[in-house]
């Protein structure tokens, strides 16, 4: 981190309160729920046509996408933490390099995205081995969609900087916009148009190239003039590779994340078709709570990368402490709700009797989920925020060599409830090696 500008000027006070978590927190868990929502509407457009190949190439196609464009999710992460410094810092200048930097990364990765995509693809079918009809619904919707990586990912970019910069609203207004766009333009292109698949994959195009487009006119008209970075500022080799470092870190620590759930699917299909149902309508549980825990964890971001780059520790503990309470809070509370009611909703997602008792005699396991991971979200975003990228890239590997190491030798003997024991174990882990590393990390950044 550079903190030249920091260390001349001293420390930056500011108050971190409720109010500032929930200011961020909020908006973002709105707007993750906004991407389901999309998936619904998307399934929803192509099951008109009755033809289960056009559902499950969508369904695959969709996978594949999310699989190659959830690792590049650093571009958000990264921009938000090196923004957040900067703005601790009141350094405007460096918050537009920052975020310049991350779109020339996005333009150029989705520029490669593009003509590889038949490869991405062809990979992703032979490995899930589909039917033809299938394999053809999911190679169009995969060779159209991908059309829109370079924006796509110029998008994540878009929403570093707001959060970054604590604008979590119009980060809200983004996703509502690129996800709105999709909803209306599948109905129109996929439903009415009869487009089917294509229809649905023209119309993620559609939505993320104007948005970005959009987007990028809207902020860079409203940059402030007198404090734009030079270009060498902005292609500074020392920043720009300290950027991409932080990245590369993130994006291996997205593959190993992938990797345990992949696992996770992978251990709980040798236990027939039953328990494989069973534990996938359970993992919605854990879904759920992501999405707010996902939301306290982006306010940790912003929170702790000011106060790094204000140099402020007051403002950095009490913004670890609050994310933290909050997060445990609404944990507790998703746990108590699964513990009571989760029979019921176990009950309304599937109506097959035997599906149905298989996830009531692991649904305890499902309920604690949501407090085994808090540690893991929240830490997540306070190192993002901190930009310690390399301990969250270390930390992650050893939760999940420990994860398949409990799975491997337990499930032999205890079966199902040994995998789920493991995925709480692997979430624990995560949470709490990040935590102890904590307060030495801390002292580098703001002394003994």
């Amino acid at each position: 981190m550079d903190t030249s500008t920091a260390a001349e000027t001293g420390p930056r006070p500011f108050e971190v309160t409720n109010r500032m978590v929930f200011a961020i927190a909020v908006p973002m868990t709105l707007a993750y729920l906004t991407t389901p929502l999309l998936g619904i509407v998307d399934t929803a457009v192509v099951g008109q046509f009755g033809d289960a190949a056009l559902i499950g190439g969508l369904a695959i196609g969709a996978i594949l996408f999310d699989i190659v464009f959830t690792t590049f999710n650093f571009l958000r992460m990264g921009t938000t933490g090196f923004v957040a410094q900067a703005v601790g810092r009141a350094d405007q200048a460096e918050q537009q390099a920052v975020f310049w930097r991350a779109v020339i990364i996005a333009a150029i990765a989705g520029a490669v995205l593009v003509p590889i995509a038949p490869l991405i693809g062809g990979l992703g079918l032979w490995f899930m081995a589909p039917g033809e009809d299938v394999a053809a619904a999911a190679s169009t919707y995969v060779a159209i969609r991908f059309l829109a990586a370079p924006f796509t990912l110029i998008n994540y970019a878009i929403l570093g900087l707001l959060l970054g910069q604590a604008r979590a609203i119009a980060g809200l207004v983004l996703q509502t916009l690129i996800n709105g766009i999709n909803i209306a333009l599948s109905i129109l292109l996929g439903l009415h148009l009869g487009w089917d698949v294509a229809g649905v994959a023209w119309a993620t195009v559609i939505g993320e190239t104007s948005v970005a487009i959009g987007a990028l006119v809207w902020l860079w008209r409203g940059f402030d003039r007198q404090a734009a970075p030079s270009l060498g500022r902005v292609m500074d080799k020392t920043l720009f590779l300290r950027l991409i470092a932080v990245n590369r870190d993130i994006m291996i620590r997205s593959f190993a994340l992938l990797a345990a759930f992949a696992m996770f699917t992978r251990f709980g299909a040798q236990f027939g078709a039953v328990t494989l149902a069973a534990n996938a309508i359970l993992m919605n549980f854990f879904f759920i709570a992501g999405y707010y825990l996902d939301g306290f964890a982006v306010a940790a971001e912003q929170l702790v990368g000011r106060a790094v780059g204000a140099r402020y520790r007051p403002a950095f503990w009490r913004a670890v402490r609050l994310t933290a309470v909050w997060g445990f809070v609404l944990a507790g509370f998703t746990t108590l709700v699964v513990l009571v009611a989760g029979a019921v909703f176990i009950d309304i997602m599937t109506t097959a009797g035997d599906v149905r008792a298989e996830a009531r005699a692991y649904l305890v396991w499902a309920a604690v989920t949501a407090i085994a991971g808090v540690l893991a979200f929240q830490m997540d975003g306070v190192y993002v925020g901190a930009s310690w990228s390399a301990d969250m890239r270390n930390m992650m590997l050893v939760s999940l060599a420990i994860y398949l190491a409990s799975a491997f030798a337990l499930i032999p003997v205890f079966g199902n409830h040994a995998l789920w024991f493991s995925l709480n174990l692997f979430l624990g882990l995560r949470g709490l090696t990040l935590a102890a590393l904590l307060p030495r990390r801390a002292r580098t950044i703001f002394g003994a």
